[in-house]
């Protein structure tokens, strides 16, 4: 969430902001509902005031004797009361609007993110290795999966509908083996401790970290009034909700490999074959929580982390810089992670890495406290994923994938997969 201070004083950078996002300008109206609130404010102080005031006088009126004037300050304090009840409930609407307003108002963007209006204006910044050839037209992942009898879509599709997936056997194993390949290099080479998360969260969690108000047709919902986590970026995030931390444990870094649910109702229409884009689906995610002076190098930090996964699976990939169209509603800057798939002759996005500065730690009133200054400091957050586990394993089919349907096992994988080496129809 943005500082409404902020805002006053810089009206002219949120509208343009605003319009590299391809909002509407808010500053004005933002403003507007500012001056509201100030000016009532000023007037239940001025009639919080009066009743202090009348209230002393009723004593100096009964000490000289003046009945009549104690009786009229005594009747002037009850409708003064009853004012500043109706002035208390008019400031908690006013509050409530200019809050929901400024929920619901996206992060600025860093001076060096790409101008543009959709990924079209995305820019490429580095590749790692290369496109794998084959002397064959590779497949992609769902028919390698099929072929093998290890994933069914069908029957997934009569027990939850559309956009789930049923993986079996060593395909199955496969999935786990990626996710504990990517929780044991975070924790043990990049310095992120091992969190499990909860998967049903509240509202305030996810106001924290900004999937609520604008995005609740992107969620689940429970009966009973939790959400069901669209990724681990808000359990983690959330650890320092509501907190003032020392300096000195700065920078935190957390990882966890969960479930994530999504609805993907923007999405209809697209990738409607295979698991590329699914309700449910498996995640590493990275969350760091640090200072300002350290957040745009911990950005470069986290890319890299999620980067080294792609590289110790052989996994030719590119890193890209989203314009400030195609960012996300909390991001100040974001870069792409996209794997090559052979199967679709395509990249495909398998890790997004944001730098949200304290855009979130204004929403969960996380704060840190330096040694020596007695006012707290908003911390700021990072979140990337490290990375999505079905994703990896669409990759790794694809691109590892022989002439006759089998999918060699990437060396760093091996030792998960009690060492086997290759899946086979027949194994």
């Amino acid at each position: 969430m943005l500082d409404i201070k902020w805002i006053r004083d810089n009206p002219q950078v949120l509208d343009e902001a605003l319009r590299s996002r391809g909002a509407k300008p808010a500053a004005a109206d933002l403003i507007k509902l500012d001056e509201a609130r100030r000016e009532h404010l000023k007037t239940l102080q001025e009639l919080q005031g009066r009743r202090n005031d009348a209230s002393k006088e009723i004593g100096k009126a009964k000490a000289s004797g003046d009945a009549a004037r104690a009786d009229a300050l005594i009747r002037e304090i009850a409708d003064l009361k009853s004012a500043i009840q109706d002035g208390e409930e008019t400031e908690r609407r006013i509050d409530s609007s200019l809050e929901d307003a400024l929920a619901r108002i996206p992060n600025i963007p860093l001076a060096d993110v790409p101008q543009g209006a959709d990924e079209h204006a995305n820019v490429e910044i580095r590749r790692h290795g290369e496109k794998p050839s084959f002397d064959f037209q590779p497949r992609e992942h769902f028919e390698l999966g099929e072929a093998l009898g290890l994933m069914d879509f069908d029957q997934a599709a009569k027990i939850s509908g559309a956009r789930f997936t049923i993986l079996k056997g060593r395909l199955a194993r496969l999935e786990r083996a990626l996710g504990q390949f990517m929780l044991d290099l975070h924790t043990e080479e990049h310095g992120y401790q091992e969190v499990v998360a909860p998967l049903l969260v509240r509202d305030e969690a996810l106001f924290g970290t900004g999937q609520l108000p604008k995005f609740t047709e992107d969620l689940f919902h429970t009966t009973e009034g939790r959400w069901l986590i669209p990724t681990s970026e808000v359990p983690l995030t959330n650890l320092v909700r509501e907190r003032i931390v020392d300096e000195a444990e700065l920078p935190m870094r957390y990882t966890a490999l969960t479930p994530c649910f999504r609805s993907e109702a923007g999405s209809a229409g697209r990738d409607t074959r295979g698991m590329l884009r699914q309700h449910q689906f498996y995640k590493v995610e990275l969350v760091s929580i640090t200072t300002p002076e350290t957040a745009i190098a911990e950005h470069e930090r986290m890319t890299t982390a999620a980067e080294e996964v792609l590289k110790r699976l052989g996994l030719h990939h590119r890193v890209v810089a989203l314009c400030t169209g195609d960012m996300g509603f909390s991001a100040q800057k974001t870069y792409d992670i996209e794997v090559w798939l052979p199967g679709q002759n395509a990249f495909r996005e398998i890790s997004s890495c944001s730098v949200c500065g304290d855009f979130q730690a204004r929403r969960m009133s996380a704060r840190y406290r330096t040694a020596g200054e007695r006012q707290p400091r908003y911390v700021h957050t990072l979140n990337g994923s490290g990375v999505a586990a079905g994703r990896a394993l669409i990759a790794v089919m694809e691109n590892y994938q022989e002439a006759d349907g089998s999918i060699r096992i990437p060396e760093a994988l091996r030792p998960y997969m009690g060492g086997i080496d290759r899946l086979a129809k027949d194994a």
